[in-house]
């Protein structure tokens, strides 16, 4: 994934973590920053692997689309 989609998918990540409750936020930091569950959110998302930034979106997605 080239940089400027990365770029994308971390402000796309970042706006649906904003509409997240802390809990649903705190599973995610457990599921994507395990050894740092003090960084903020931001910074979690910041830190990802770009690997992993297509399944988070799919993940947060469906969060959302449960509420």
């Amino acid at each position: 994934m080239n940089k400027e989609l990365q770029a994308i998918a971390r402000e796309t990540l970042k706006g649906g973590l904003s509409k997240c409750t802390e809990a649903q936020q705190y599973l995610f930091k457990r599921m994507y920053s395990h050894e740092d569950l003090n960084k903020s959110i931001n910074d979690v998302v910041d830190d990802m692997e770009a690997d992993r930034l297509d399944w988070a979106m799919t993940q947060v997605q469906r969060t959302l689309d449960k509420a």
